[in-house]
């Protein structure tokens, strides 16, 4: 891998020669893409647990951090959906100064990851555990919001689910109508605008309207200045979060790893749909490095982690973004907001903010693609509604983890069930005798009276080596000589050279001489690491059949 995969995409969209119609292209966009991002941030903000202008300190701060230093010419960073539920936990939990040394830790990891190029391995999380876990984060930012969208008059919400489905069922009698339509009224606008223009986000101008109807027919309506207070319009300036103990750090490692994971699967994701828009090529290592420092820098600011935001991207290609300068526009309008309207955010129904979550969390449901998946194979489906329940009922953190060991455990089932054993010589699983055109296939040769032929077809790993082990058990009485051919078995773990050299001691026991046929690269690296070359004799290993028989009759012939 070249070195220009750590060169962000900025130094190379500007050495490759930056017009005035280009900055004007991303100066549109830019400016646009922070418009949408204003609503989203405080929202993701608040239902973060946060305080709102949080969401937007992160938004900016992140935004052009991850912008400057992108391994993508046209990824949006900021606040996202993916990391409500984790962040909403860990400051119930560790309040903020525990988020804030988590967000620090996560960023340091991503920036590992990166520098150990770990790009492409993070690509290969399993579908079923992504969209499990992103179904799991919509439904929660769903049932989060059912307070404010229908004006509960509750004084807190209790952070488990199903107990706050419970405690919403209690307090149904409270319902305000007046909250409920403007959360109902919120979304008909952001679903009916875009039939107008996409020009303009359907969230901002539901802001607009649902904030002057309020103020107008003066609705006994919960707004962010009722519940937060005054909005604060600077940056704050970056302090260090407080040092916690060893014990508490070390309590924190779990979340900081699910942060990092998330914000590098996020980011990568919105990367490479990116790619597919724009006919471009992301440099993922780059990127992992970017969302690590703008996690670091982030909590400096008193912000919440921040990663890729798929809508925000897409939004800034449609309408004209072209290189990372877009991404910085966007940052410096929602500080220009900041600066000069924050005071008026105060006035912004908490309902209509409910209302645009709603919306989210429908998007990133992916419904379609989750009841596709329950019509796939049994083992994809336990993958996906472990990491679904989870998620909702326990801990998006251990979602995560129970999600990828039961992946791993599936793929190594199927792996194991691909690896195909048994005795060639006795027809009881020549695979290649369907294989006409094969010139090393058995049936041509003549195997001598006294020689086992036994065939490995697939990986040979610890999940095969029982298989391995049951099949050889078969043979009765025992062959002067056993071929082992391996042309087929790329791979060699411990436990499968575990296996061979029990296969290999019982020989010396019966007195059968054991021969390898068309044994591969790494798996003869392995044998000869471990000392098994020598026990078994190089005379005795041997590239093709041929000579295998060949040295099987020599055998005969003592």
């Amino acid at each position: 891998m070249s070195q220009s995969s750590f060169v962000p995409k900025l130094w190379s969209s500007l050495r490759a020669g930056y017009t005035r119609q280009m900055f004007l292209n991303d100066l549109l966009a830019g400016i646009i893409v922070g418009i949408v991002a204003l609503p989203l941030a405080i929202a993701f903000g608040i239902a973060s647990g946060v305080k709102p202008e949080q969401g937007l300190f992160t938004a900016i701060v992140a935004g052009f951090i991850i912008s400057v230093l992108s391994g993508s010419r046209v990824q949006i960073g900021g606040p996202t959906g993916a990391f409500v539920v984790i962040v909403f936990d860990i400051i119930q939990k560790f309040g903020y100064d525990g988020l804030a040394i988590a967000t620090l830790m996560a960023g340091a990891l991503l920036i590992v990851m990166g520098l150990a190029r770990m790009g492409s391995i993070i690509k290969f999380i399993p579908y079923p555990v992504t969209v499990g876990f992103t179904s799991g984060i919509a439904l929660i930012i769903f049932a989060g919001q059912l307070r404010d969208f229908l004006g509960l008059q509750m004084d807190e919400v209790p952070s488990e689910f199903l107990d706050k489905l419970y405690a919403y069922e209690q307090h149904l009698n409270s319902v305000s109508w007046s909250a409920t339509l403007i959360g109902l009224g919120t979304i008909a606008i952001i679903l009916l605008w875009p039939k107008l223009t996409r020009r303009i986000p359907g969230s901002l101008i539901a802001i607009l309207v649902t904030t002057t109807i309020v103020g107008l027919f003066d609705l006994p309506v919960a707004t962010i200045g009722s519940r937060f207070g005054d909005v604060p319009n600077t940056l704050p300036l970056p302090q260090l979060p407080a040092l916690p103990s060893w014990d508490r750090l070390s309590m924190l490692f779990s979340p900081a790893l699910t942060i990092a994971i998330l914000a590098g699967i996020e980011s990568l994701l919105s990367a490479v749909v990116a790619d597919g828009m724009t006919e471009g090529r992301h440099r993922s290592n780059m990127e992992l490095i970017a969302q690590g420092a703008a996690n670091m820098i982030s909590p400096l600011f008193g912000g919440i982690p921040a990663t890729g935001a798929i809508a925000r991207t897409a939004t800034n290609i449609k309408n004209g973004g072209h290189t990372p300068i877009a991404g910085i526009v966007h940052a410096i309008t929602l500080l220009l907001i900041l600066l000069f309207f924050g005071k008026w955010a105060t006035m912004i129904p908490m309902p209509t903010l409910a209302g645009i979550l709603i919306v989210v969390a429908w998007n990133m449901s992916e419904l379609p693609l989750f009841l596709k998946l329950l019509k796939g194979p049994r083992g994809d489906i336990l993958v996906l509604l472990s990491t679904f329940g989870l998620t909702v009922l326990i801990d998006l953190t251990v979602a995560i983890q129970v999600g990828m060991v039961l992946a791993a455990f599936l793929f190594m089932r199927r792996m194991a069930e691909a690896t195909q054993v048994g005795f060639i010589s006795r027809e009881l699983n020549e695979i290649e005798e369907d294989l006409q055109a094969d010139p090393k296939r058995l049936r041509d040769r003549h195997v001598p009276e006294g020689v086992e032929v036994f065939e490995i077809n697939g990986p040979f790993f610890f999940g095969a080596a029982d298989k391995f082990k049951n099949a050889l058990g078969e043979i009765s009485p025992p062959p002067k000589v056993l071929i082992l051919r391996m042309r087929h078995a790329l791979t060699l773990d411990a436990t499968a050279l575990k296996a061979l050299e029990s296969v290999y001691s019982r020989s010396k026991k019966t007195g059968t001489q054991l021969i390898l046929s068309g044994v591969h690269a790494q798996p003869l690296i392995e044998l000869q690491r471990s000392g098994f070359l020598n026990n078994i004799g190089e005379e005795n290993v041997f590239d093709d059949i041929d000579s295998s028989l060949k040295r099987a009759r020599e055998v005969l012939k003592y």
